[in-house]
């Protein structure tokens, strides 16, 4: 499905504030972008170091319905943190017990991580969280949506990995 992501890292451009503040602005651009082109569910869900792995990750700002939180790091969100890098998932049925469903109709993810500082200048930076889009339908996200992101991120002032997606 076509997203149109120039539109949205120049509407995210426009995030400013702190963290938290434009981690809002950009979950509300995205939904509202991307909410008619298949997406099903957009959030952040951050890093809590030190808690048990079961519930290292909690659920920041999201839309549309409520989600799963806290969330371990054996589901998609946790292995894109673990491995820094961005995760594509075509079908999630197919991760069986690999996948925490909050919403049995999800069919397809895309998950970014997020870096304290950039990576390309520390390629140690700490990763603080992720970036999760769901989807209804399999197969909705592809490397032209972990571009698209990644850049609505950037713009929006947060460091992310180049999309070279697992």
């Amino acid at each position: 499905m076509k997203r149109n992501y120039d539109r949205i890292a120049g509407l995210a451009a426009k995030a400013t504030g702190d963290r938290a503040t434009r981690m809002r602005l950009l979950v509300d651009t995205l939904w509202d972008e991307l909410s008619t082109a298949g997406v099903s569910w957009v959030g952040f869900y951050l890093d809590q170091p030190g808690a048990p792995d079961d519930q290292r990750m909690i659920l920041g700002p999201s839309r549309n319905t409520p989600a799963c939180s806290p969330i371990g790091l054996f589901g998609v969100c946790g292995q894109s943190l673990t491995s820094r890098s961005v995760r594509i998932v075509r079908d999630v049925a197919e991760l069986g017990d690999n996948y925490i469903a909050c919403d049995p109709r999800d069919r397809s993810e895309i998950v970014l991580p997020l870096f304290e500082e950039s990576i390309e200048k520390n390629p140690h930076a700490p990763c603080w969280g992720v970036l999760d889009v769901d989807s209804w339908e399999v197969g909705a996200f592809d490397e032209q949506d972990a571009e698209g992101l990644s850049r609505a991120l950037t713009a929006a002032g947060f460091h992310t990995t180049a999309p070279a997606c697992a």
